[in-house]
């Protein structure tokens, strides 16, 4: 079997992570690259929360379960994407494969930008948290990034341009076609 590939997509609250990664997805397939998408929020969505509790190894463990099955059916590429995630490699990195591959990209905006897109699609008595919160992520990642992370700026841009340069850094779609034997099958 290949050796696991792990695209980390990071980035604050309201910056497009969610919709960047769908369409990451769409680019893929369209490509015929083989490839699972995990969403973090998805691996710890408890409360309290494993960061809050006695149980920060939650993620981490759901992430092993959930990759466990995509490896099962022959998957190799991993798009995970999570506020945090770039700041957590070793720990998702450990979970998937120890040997994998991990790229890492943090997707950009400015303070204002962010806290307009939260605004416009955040409701209700958490709005003001949430855009506190976000803003802080926004300072934390801009910080603490690693080097190897690659920074992509989302404002002026479409989601189809970031997108398209999220996928260019893998450089997934060169070694899929590398590996295809047919030009209907997945590489």
């Amino acid at each position: 079997m290949p050796p696991v590939d792990i695209l980390l997509v990071a980035g604050a609250s309201g910056v497009g992570k969610t919709s960047v990664v769908h369409e990451v997805s769409a680019i893929l397939r369209r490509s015929r690259v083989a490839h699972a998408v995990v969403d973090g929020d998805d691996m710890d969505a408890s409360h309290p929360g494993p960061g809050e509790s006695d149980r920060p190894w939650v993620t981490a463990t759901n992430l092993a379960k959930v990759w466990a099955t995509y490896r099962a059916v022959g998957q190799h590429r991993l798009v995970y994407v999570n506020t945090v995630s770039v700041l957590e490699a070793g720990t998702l990195t450990a979970a998937v494969d120890q040997e994998a591959r991990c790229l890492g990209v943090l997707l950009e905006a400015d303070p204002p930008t962010l806290a307009a897109r939260l605004a416009a699609r955040e409701t209700g008595s958490e709005e003001q948290v949430h855009v506190a919160r976000s803003l802080a992520r926004h300072e934390e990642l801009s910080a603490s990034a690693p080097a190897w992370v690659l920074r992509v700026p989302t404002v002026g841009r479409s989601v189809e341009e970031v997108a398209a340069a999220v996928v260019a850094h893998t450089g997934w779609e060169a070694a899929a076609a590398a590996r295809r034997t047919s030009p209907d099958a997945w590489g």
